[in-house]
């Protein structure tokens, strides 16, 4: 594509300095009153201009398919590194040294290649137009045109550098404040309902003002140093047309041409100021990039910080710390069916904790010390204890989204069917179907009608109580216009978050808090649905009800303390 460009772009340019000397001609023809070099002459104007126009479109067209490209491969890039391991929740949830991954991937990537593809055209045929029309300068102006063009492109260029200089850390503080600016929306989006409750509009609009003040105020200060640079540019670029024709008048008083018609005089000065103007225009369309170099510089900075800290993360996780899971492994897609056992999965123990210590990310103060534990098929656990005594942050442990600080921990079974399945605290629902968001995190499996699948999938909603969700939704495989979050009540997203944990059936079910909106009554169903599908059940909750479903108790203290006992079963 490369190369088909450079390609266009050369034959582009030899019909430019063709249609660059027709008026050279028609000056010619038309002082010699010669009509039929006239009649001539137009058609191939018309017909180099016709030509010329293609190619000029074919060149767009070109850079517009290699920043569709550039795109696709850098995003591409950086999804696979940002999706690789647990990266991305380390980046947006541990690592706050970064601001607004999303936007940096999905808006700066397109802004900078946006910006490569419109310079693309320039920077490759640069070299080829500046040797060609500094030869032709200095065939006819002598060595004093080009030798004064490149002293003007010289001094215009530094003049423009120290110009650029404060407009980089600029730009890269506004697209900061573009990031918080959009963020601070999409977090009144997701919580419009609690912010209604709280009828918190006025604070919520003060505190968005505020934000939005801050930005203009930023892209103000950035209009200020640009227009130092647009004035720059644009003077380059005007004086300009007046050093071609000093380039050309040298030659002329001196002399050389004295020998020439009018007619032939006037179309060598209309030629050479087409060779020397062109030249000019080659070194003013490099200037005139300079707006777009220093946009790309700031994109670069974003871009290139953001790989440093992806690359920085990935090789913490390589290293691991402490815990025997160095990478928590993904979700496997193994076949589920309801009435068959894996016989390859002999794995009797889920998890195995000796003498380990955890604390939170911010702070040095243990939540937990010296925890050993076995997590063992067929012997079901639940994690109580007051609020901030790291319940869910032992999950996290469990997931390996936490490092620990001492002892160590194994994770001896897979994440998926057959293998473990975490139901976090806060439900999550992805875009799509009713199917998608059954099976999810599996990939979208192709529906036949009628299939076991759809059997498995109304049976599992039958048992949780979803059967009206059927008939909201028009099908299993059909598309909603909804956001699920704002569609489903909290006891339906947890039933919804079950019916995926049934359809899966893991041989363990890590459940945070899982029931905390549905009433006791179908928290016993539930539990006794998992028990009856051979799921074994870690638990993070609350309410006392909950231990009749367990089979031991471990009671997190604070201050590092914990105390494991056996579960009173209560008829």
């Amino acid at each position: 594509m490369f190369a088909t460009l450079l390609s266009v772009a050369l034959l582009e340019q030899l019909l430019v300095y063709q249609v660059g000397i027709v008026p050279s001609r028609f000056f010619k023809v038309l002082g010699s009153k010669d009509l039929v070099g006239f009649r001539e002459l137009t058609s191939i104007a018309i017909c180099l201009i016709v030509a010329n126009s293609l190619l000029k479109s074919f060149d767009q067209y070109i850079s517009n398919l290699m920043y569709v490209r550039w795109r696709q491969s850098l995003t591409h890039n950086l999804h696979q590194s940002y999706f690789r391991r647990k990266v991305y929740y380390s980046l947006n949830v541990l690592h706050g040294g970064l601001d607004n991954p999303d936007q940096r991937i999905s808006q700066d990537v397109e802004r900078f290649c946006r910006g490569m593809s419109t310079m693309a055209t320039n920077l490759i045929i640069s070299p080829f137009t500046l040797s060609y029309y500094t030869y032709q300068c200095f065939y006819s102006t002598g060595w004093l045109g080009p030798v004064t063009i490149f002293i003007y492109f010289l001094i215009g260029s530094m003049v423009n550098k120290v110009l650029m200089g404060p407009i980089v850390p600029t730009l890269v503080q506004q697209e900061k404040l573009e990031g918080d600016f959009r963020f601070k929306h999409m977090q009144i989006r997701v919580n419009a309902e609690s912010a209604a409750f709280y009828r918190a509009g006025r604070v919520e609009h003060v505190r968005t003002n505020r934000i939005l003040q801050e930005l203009l105020q930023t892209q103000r200060r950035l209009m200020g140093r640009e227009l130092r640079l647009y004035i720059g540019v644009n003077m380059f670029n005007y004086l300009g047309s007046i050093v071609s024709y000093l380039a050309i008048a040298v030659p002329i008083f001196a002399g050389r041409y004295d020998a020439l018609s009018p007619a032939d005089l006037i179309e060598l000065v209309s030629k050479n100021a087409f060779v020397s103007i062109y030249l000019i225009n080659c070194f003013s369309r490099l200037i005139d990039l300079s707006t777009t170099v220093s946009d790309l510089a700031g994109y670069t900075h974003r871009i290139g910080e953001l790989q440093e800290v992806i690359a920085q993360l990935s090789k913490s996780h390589r290293r691991g710390k402490g815990s025997a899971v160095k990478d928590p492994p993904e979700f496997e897609e193994s076949s589920v069916d309801s009435e068959e056992e894996e016989e390859g999965d002999s794995s009797h123990t889920a998890f195995t904790l000796d003498r380990v210590s955890f604390t939170a990310p911010s702070s040095e103060e243990p939540l937990v010390k010296n925890l050993t534990l076995k997590v063992a098929a067929g012997h079901s656990l639940l994690v109580m204890g007051n609020t901030g005594t790291g319940k869910t942050t032992l999950l996290r442990v469990l997931n390996g989204l936490w490092e620990i600080t001492h002892g160590s921990f194994h994770m001896e079974t897979c994440f998926g069917p057959r293998g473990i399945l975490f139901l976090p605290q806060k439900p999550y629902f992805t875009d799509g179907t009713l199917r998608e968001q059954v099976i999810y995190p599996l990939k979208e499996i192709y529906p036949v009608t009628g299939s076991a699948d759809d059997k498995r999938i109304l049976q599992f909603l039958e048992v949780t109580g979803l059967e009206s969700l059927l008939k909201r939704t028009g099908g299993l495989d059909e598309r909603v216009d909804w956001n699920w979050y704002d569609a489903l009540s909290p006891g339906e997203m947890q039933r919804l978050s079950f019916t995926r944990l049934f359809y899966h059936q893991p041989k363990y079910a890590v459940l945070d808090e899982a029931t905390s909106a549905l009433t006791e009554e179908t928290e016993a169903e539930l539990y006794h649905s998992c028990k009856q599908l051979g799921m074994t059940v870690v638990s993070v909750g609350h309410r006392s009800s909950l231990e009749k479903h367990h089979d031991s108790v471990l009671n997190l203290l604070g201050g590092g303390r914990w105390e494991l006992t056996e579960a009173q079963h209560h008829s």
